[in-house]
């Protein structure tokens, strides 16, 4: 079969965004978030809790855990795709990642305030399944399109994601605000059955959706498992790690994409918290709020695709970069849920936008031989994972000194005003291997 430019096989790879999307919406930033905040309380219904015998805010406990994930990964993730590469099991390590994260996530269910422990210990290894899957995931792009369909290519899986993690997320706001259209009751809402039921579906939507892009992708190099496999994948690794090393265009764009990307994840993971936390906005308009982020993405991921090809990939991603550093500013003032909504519609046009221009603007940096692609994303996953492990624990620790999250967005600031700094050091290019 003729994997490059096949829409067929676009669509079916963009299918895993579908699948695994749900994890990033109603998992760390609607349902899941609002749950934890209602269960994750101490004894005296105060923000401090228990873990493992040391007493934790809740909110920085949430912080604590996502980082531990994330810096998880960034150890695994530059030998498993070093090995990836050199065995050519590319979807074999994508699927253990992914039905790691979807089991974990259904663990979510037996979630009550006597099982904290294991189930904050499941939802690390959640995200470190659904990063470590997006990893090989990510790595398909290049085995799959030619440079010019890279930003094409990538807006359109965020697209599906966004497209099918609103549907997922509409049915489980119905099932949890109307239980009674699911033969469910009230009760079983005010107990948190209906939330826990949700999470259960975001497992099953995430391992069954998954079976697509599984079954079209390009299939792994069928060869049996060897032990030089691991030592050859460390090879493998110290060779990409000297190319990434000599390519200054790549090493200039990945230092920028660390900054402005740590702050990125920190408002996508913490905002929720935020608005409960500081701006006290009910459910029911926080709900509205984040539904409206979901589909103001979708326009934004192309508007993000339209400026690369009208001004370069460097000028669209400062674009992108200044519209995220008013966020912060703006939502440091914030005090009215009128104010946080147009905060967050901002976020809503760049966040989808950023994401799949940045992953785009990387799959034009690397070399074109396509056997290493799963080792060169391994370092944006790295960096990636990186971000997400500064920012949510610097953020965490801000708040759990100052006892207010408003001092941790003022680090946020300034983390976007040096990544747009940064980004002033790439040329604007449409086509970067040109560069190299």
């Amino acid at each position: 079969m003729d994997y490059i430019n096949n829409k067929k096989i676009w669509n079916a790879w963009s299918m895993y965004d579908w699948a695994n999307s749900v994890h990033n919406l109603v998992i760390t930033t609607v349902i899941f978030p609002m749950y934890y905040h209602a269960t994750a309380v101490g004894k005296d219904g105060g923000n401090m809790v228990e873990f493992f015998g040391f007493e934790v805010n809740n909110n920085s406990l949430y912080s604590y855990s996502i980082s531990a994930a994330a810096l998880l990964l960034v150890f695994l993730s530059p030998i498993l795709t070093s090995i990836a590469d050199y065995s050519g099991r590319r979807k074999f390590f994508m699927k253990f990642f992914c039905y790691l994260g979807s089991f974990a996530v259904m663990y979510f269910y037996f979630f009550t305030k006597g099982n904290l422990n294991s189930t904050m210990i499941a939802f690390s290894l959640s995200i470190v399944g659904w990063g470590g899957s997006v990893v090989f995931y990510n790595s398909f792009i290049p085995q799959i399109a030619t440079e010019e369909n890279f930003d094409k290519l990538s807006a359109r899986g965020f697209v599906f994601g966004y497209v099918g993690s609103v549907l997922l997320l509409v049915f489980n706001l119905l099932m949890i605000l109307k239980p009674e259209l699911f033969g469910l009751t009230k009760a079983d809402t005010e107990s948190g059955l209906t939330s826990r039921i949700s999470f259960l579906t975001v497992g099953i939507w995430w391992l069954g959706f998954a079976q697509i892009p599984f079954y079209y992708l390009p299939k792994d190099r069928s060869k049996p498992f060897e032990a030089k496999w691991i030592k050859s994948g460390i090879k493998e690794l110290k060779k990409v790690v000297l190319e990434v090393k000599s390519n200054k265009l790549l090493t200039k764009f990945l230092t920028a994409y660390f900054t402005y990307y740590l702050g990125v994840m920190t408002v996508i993971y913490v905002a929720t918290l935020f608005a409960q936390d500081e701006l006290k906005i009910p459910r029911d308009g926080l709900i509205a709020t984040l539904l409206l982020i979901q589909l103001v993405a979708i326009p934004g991921s192309y508007l993000a695709s339209y400026l690369s090809r009208l001004f370069g990939n460097s000028i669209a991603l400062r674009i992108e970069v200044l519209i995220w550093l008013l966020v912060p500013i703006g939502a440091y003032f914030t005090t009215t849920a009128e104010q946080f909504y147009v905060i967050a519609a901002m976020v809503g046009l760049v966040m989808g936008g950023i994401q799949s221009l940045s992953r785009s603007t990387f799959a034009k940096l690397i070399p074109e031989d396509i056997s290493h692609t799963a080792s060169y994303f391994s370092f944006y996953d790295i960096l990636e994972k990186g971000s997400i492990t500064a920012g949510t624990f610097i953020f965490g620790l801000i708040n759990a000194l100052t006892g207010s999250m408003r001092n941790s967005i003022l680090f946020l600031v300034v983390v976007f005003a040096i990544g747009f700094l940064l980004l002033l050091r790439l040329p604007s290019k449409h086509v970067y291997h040109q560069e190299n």
